[in-house]
Order: structure tokens, then sequence, then C-alpha cells
């Protein structure tokens, strides 16, 4: 399977809604900013990362996968994935520039088309070829939660999803600048769906320490599943603190681009629900890593899904950290093997490969010029 060409992709595709919002930004579209990578054999492997659905920084990463990864790919055997993948990612000139950011997400879209193509060799879904899969994987459901829902469609958003779609756990979004605001929001929620439905909340970082400490001293009484990225990205200590200061545990990991980064976050006690992404960990191989980490600690995975759960699907139904996983569905029907979701779990997906290759038609209406 020598690679005979390297074809980066952008695609911007439209949400479910007109648009959502969280604390920190507002979008329309999903960007699925990715690589074809097409071999002697007549195989092709896609892979791709998740961004705002940004033009001009969405031509840097394809930019990054054409100029700089392109070369030292052509030629090679897809096969030894192992050593290819290792060759990306120690190449010296892009650690020089990289090792996170646009190179990141760069190498997460080429290793998993490597996977991918791996897979499809085998002629064989991706969970299978990893050795094997679980019985159950539940869904929560991020997509009735947004920040710009109103509090009254919120409520109804989250009751349809529990009594008509078979959901048993939602993820609500907060982060006004009055935390009381977030807390009737809440309380709102789970008189609607009632005491058994697990909530999670996710703020994506934009509080700091003393507003988050108050926050969870004040939702002690909600049952709230986890508190999903409450303070900046990187604050290991501060998190830490907050960890051992409210009963509710702490996810992240969305913004992570490293194995040793989840290492510092995992060894200082600052989280206890662990969300590793293939879109910026440089793929399915230094997720495979993180998720081994969570293991060594008995801690549980529930991944973040950048990619919208298309490849996070087999990998969750593999390893045997993760039992929960999360459900947008903004890109689903523009793939040959859409995610599924039925009664509120996941259904296993059965076509070879990692569910990462979309619609020719799709490509047709949604493509993005790279330059």
């Amino acid at each position: 399977m020598k690679i005979v060409s390297v074809d980066p992709f952008i695609l911007h595709l439209p949400l479910t809604a007109e648009s959502i919002a969280d604390s920190t930004h507002r979008i329309t579209h999903w960007g699925v900013v990715g690589v074809r990578l097409r071999t002697s054999s007549g195989l092709e492997g896609f892979g791709f990362t998740g961004t705002h659905a940004d033009p001009a920084s969405d031509r840097l990463i394809t930019s990054c996968i054409k100029n700089a990864y392109g070369p030292l790919l052509l030629g090679e055997d897809a096969v030894e994935h192992t050593r290819l993948s290792y060759k990306l990612a120690r190449s010296p000139a892009l650690q020089w520039v990289g090792r996170a950011g646009i190179t990141q997400l760069a190498l997460a879209a080429v290793d998993v088309a490597l996977w991918d193509l791996r897979a499809k060799h085998a002629d064989l879904p991706l969970w299978r070829f990893l050795g094997g899969a679980t019985t159950t994987v539940q869904a929560y459901n991020t997509d009735i939660g947004w920040l710009s829902i109103p509090t009254d469609q919120l409520c109804s958003g989250a009751k349809r999803a529990v009594d008509e779609e078979g959901f048993r756990f939602v993820k609500i979004k907060v982060g006004h600048a009055d935390p009381a605001v977030d807390l009737k929001r809440l309380r709102a929620v789970r008189q609607a769906v009632g005491p058994e439905v697990s909530i999670a909340i996710d703020g994506n970082g934009k509080w700091d320490l003393p507003t988050c400490q108050r926050f969870c001293a004040n939702a002690a009484d909600l049952d709230l599943f986890w508190f999903e990225e409450p303070l900046w990205y990187d604050d290991v200590e501060s998190h830490r603190v907050l960890a051992s200061s409210t009963s509710i545990p702490v996810a992240l990991g969305e913004q992570l681009y490293s194995l040793d980064a989840f290492k510092a976050f995992v060894a200082a006690g600052a989280v206890q629900y662990v969300q590793p992404d293939v879109t910026r960990l440089g793929g399915i191989t230094e997720y495979v890593q993180v998720a081994d980490l969570a293991l060594a600690y008995r801690l549980p995975v529930a991944p973040h899904a950048g990619e919208m759960s298309q490849v996070h699907v087999h990998l969750a139904f593999w390893h045997p950290a993760t039992t929960i996983l999360e459900y947008i569905p903004w890109i689903k029907d523009h793939f040959r093997e859409p995610i599924v979701v039925r009664g509120g779990n996941y259904v296993l997906p059965q076509g070879p490969g990692a569910g990462t290759t979309p619609l020719d038609s799709s490509v047709a209406k949604y493509s993005v010029a790279l330059t």
C-alpha cells in the first residue's frame, strides 16, 4: 500500500440549528478539514480534524498537510503505520514549529487516514481491527444544551431527548457572566427531566477558580455528573484545587494536544473524567496512549467528539476505559456510515475503516477552496 497522493480537503457543513453558542464562541457551520490518502493498491483512507469553519485557519491546516506532511508520506507503505506516525510526529523541522496547534491538527487528520487505510486493508471496522468491542456505549446528548438556547426551549429539548429519543444523559453549557443564571437554568432542566437522568455541565474554560468554587457549592444539590472545562485549559493547579474542593467530578481534555499534557493533569489529581480527542491529539495513535494512561489510573475515558464521534465510536466500543460518548449529530449524514444512536446507546458500526469516508455528494456541495 504505497502512498501515491496526499489530497487535503475542507468541508464546511451546516449545523442542526441556524447557529449555536457556548461561553466562548458562536458558529453556524462545522469545519471538516482533512486528507484523502490514495495508495498503489487502490485503497483510499480519509481522516479529518474538526474546526469552527474559518477558511483562513482551515487553510493553514491543509497547507501543513500538503506541504509539510505530504513529502514525508509519498512513496511510504501505509501498512507501516507505527513507523510513519513516529516519523511525522518527530520530524525535527515540524517539532521546531509545532507539537500543538496547527501541526497537531494536521497530524490528526493524517494519522486517522492511516488507521482508516489499515482497517480497510483488513476489510474490518476499526473497532474489530483493534481487537474487538464491548457491548454497550451510552450516548450523552450535547446538542440540546447550548448556551444560546432559551431556558424554556432548553427544558423542552432535554425532555424530548429523554422521553422521545431515549437519552438518559444530557450535557448543558454554562458560563454566563452571572453564574446564578446558569444555576436557574440547570434547576429548570433537572425539574423537567427528573432525578434519574444524568446531567453534565460544560464551561468551555470561561470562569476563574473562585467563580467555579462558588458555583459548585451552590450546585451541590443538583447531582451533576461532571463539570467539563471549568477553568482555563492549561491551568493544572487551579483544576487540582477545584477537584479537591467539590464533589462534582472534573472532566477535561478537548484542548490538550499531547500525552504529556494529560499526564500532568492526571498526576496532579486535577481530572476525574479524561476526555481525549483524536482531532487534537495527533490522531488515534496518541489517543490510545492517553486512554491507556487513564486506564492505568482507573479513570474513565469519555471522548470529546471533535469529529462528531465518527471515529470515537469505534474507539469507545473498543477501549475498556470507555462506556460513554458525546453525541452531536451535525455532520453524520455526510458520511457513508453515519453514527447511529438508538434508545440512548450507540449502534456498533459494521463497515470497514474508521467511519471517515465522506459522501461524494457532500464533498461536491460543501467543499471550500484550498487557496
